[in-house]
């Protein structure tokens, strides 16, 4: 299944998954507001199909995942996700449980775009995990966020708590993991579990505004230097070394645009660029 390049939006089959393209950027939402855009099977697996379309589509240099309504997610599906497939077979729950990790962090973080989530209201449980694995991730100042499975009888789910580790001080994680509080999009950014918390009214335009600078970079370079530090912060300090080497030479060799060579121009020789106080001029946007 492919998206018409005319067509400045894509449903998905079962309609649980929208995107909407404007000047490079793909909104991608959860598309379930009156379930609180709450994870089902479904929505998982039409997840699948958006990041592979997205992946493909050149109108797409910067996704941002955000969620329909009110709220980003309420997390899995309760009746869906666990009651149906907990009464399954064996085999329809193992499915549920790949699709559910095959989007939620193992496309997600190895997602050759630049990724944000934008935060815009409820983000609970199993919504953790996408919300981590997107690169940046803006929150609403009013967004409530919680890990509420210890009050109803489990621990967090999938790889919540893995996510958690990732981004937030094992004293925060554990104070929210074992009382099951809440939190707003405020501590969210106090704890770096997003970048940043803006007033609600100013979430869309401040997420268009960074979504905008990505879009704007070389798509090659810009790669390379994520994957870079992923990859890089799980390794040693030697084997990190020959790796991002590596990675730099792969990212000029590739790069057609010719980005080393043109920011080197522009500042030796041009005198029209300074390091540090912005990007260089890219003389071959490949933008659509």
């Amino acid at each position: 299944m492919s998206v018409d390049a005319a067509d400045s939006s894509w449903v998905s089959p079962q309609a649980t998954v929208r995107i909407e393209f404007e000047e490079g950027i793909a909104w991608l939402y959860l598309n379930r507001p009156d379930k609180r855009n709450a994870m089902n099977p479904t929505l998982n697996q039409e997840m699948i199909l958006a990041l592979e379309l997205l992946e493909g589509d050149d109108r797409a240099a910067v996704v941002v995942l955000t969620g329909a309504g009110s709220s980003w997610s309420a997390g899995m599906d309760l009746k869906e996700y666990f009651r149906e497939v907990d009464e399954s077979p064996a085999h329809v729950e193992v499915k549920a449980r790949r699709d559910s990790a095959e989007w939620q962090w193992r496309r997600l973080i190895h997602f050759p775009k630049p990724t944000i989530a934008m935060v815009n209201g409820w983000c609970f449980g199993g919504a953790f995990t996408p919300l981590v694995c997107c690169d940046l991730a803006i929150a609403a100042q009013d967004a409530t966020f919680g890990l509420s499975e210890v009050n109803w009888g489990i621990p967090p789910g999938g790889l919540v708590s893995r996510a958690l580790a990732e981004t937030v001080s094992t004293r925060d994680a554990l104070f929210f993991i074992m009382t099951g509080e809440t939190f707003d999009g405020r501590r969210a950014a106090e704890m770096r579990l997003v970048n940043e918390a803006v007033p609600p009214e100013e979430l869309r335009d401040r997420t268009k505004t960074l979504a905008l600078k990505l879009a704007g970079m070389n798509p090659r370079v810009l790669r390379a230097a994520k994957v870079g530090f992923k990859k890089a912060r799980l390794m040693s300090w030697d084997e990190a070394e020959d790796y991002l080497y590596a990675k730099l030479d792969q990212a000029v060799l590739g790069d057609t645009e010719g980005g080393k060579q043109q920011g080197l121009s522009q500042f030796l020789d041009q005198k029209s660029y300074r390091p540090g106080l912005g990007a260089y001029t890219r003389e071959a946007d490949q933008r659509p």
